[in-house]
């Protein structure tokens, strides 16, 4: 059954939103962040303090997409008012691995005692930091945040071994301040 879709989006008084051409662009302070957002039979405008995503005559295809256009923007003005941050714990039992940034990117050395050091690199718009065996990722983009954790938990991916055994590596345990089960 097709019908009007609309979806409002309210602004946070200190950030500044333009839609320019079906890209989002979003500031507040020295933060600033853009997003393309297309779909024929979508249409995004801001009116006043909010967000207005509307599609006329649409399906489920499009309610669908209009859902995923306000999460992706509800991110993006959560992150420019607040970080998000990742929390990666690196465990190590018998071989001591360490963990050190070098220019822009990660290196992990003595990981299960291999000779040769397991490297990724950094994903711009993300700072990294580590304390002690945290690894702690901040930036406000939700997506590339969320893409750095990932490629070092995969960066340290056991292969060839039995993984109750072989523990070792870097797990994921905090996303924005939810626990990781």
């Amino acid at each position: 059954m097709k019908s009007d879709i609309i979806e409002k989006i309210g602004i946070p008084e200190d950030v500044n939103v333009d839609i320019d051409n079906r890209v989002v662009r979003a500031s507040c302070g020295n933060n600033k962040i853009e997003r393309v957002l297309f779909y024929p039979k979508i249409s995004i405008v801001k009116e006043g303090d909010y967000i207005i995503i509307k599609s006329a005559m649409g399906t489920k295809r499009e309610k669908r997409l209009i859902g995923s256009f306000s999460a992706h923007i509800k991110n993006m003005l959560k992150g420019i008012k607040s970080n998000y941050v990742y929390k990666v714990i690196a465990c190590s039992s018998h071989f001591p691995m360490s963990i050190i940034i070098d220019k822009n990117e990660i290196v992990i050395k003595n990981f299960l005692g291999e000779k040769i050091p397991r490297k990724t690199k950094l994903i711009e718009g993300v700072s990294v930091n580590i304390e002690g065996n945290m690894i702690i990722i901040k930036g406000i983009d939700k997506e590339k945040v969320g893409q750095m954790a990932g490629k070092i938990e995969l960066l340290t991916k056991v292969r060839g071994r039995d993984k109750r055994v072989f523990q070792d590596g870097c797990y994921i345990t905090d996303k924005n301040g939810k626990l990781v089960k």
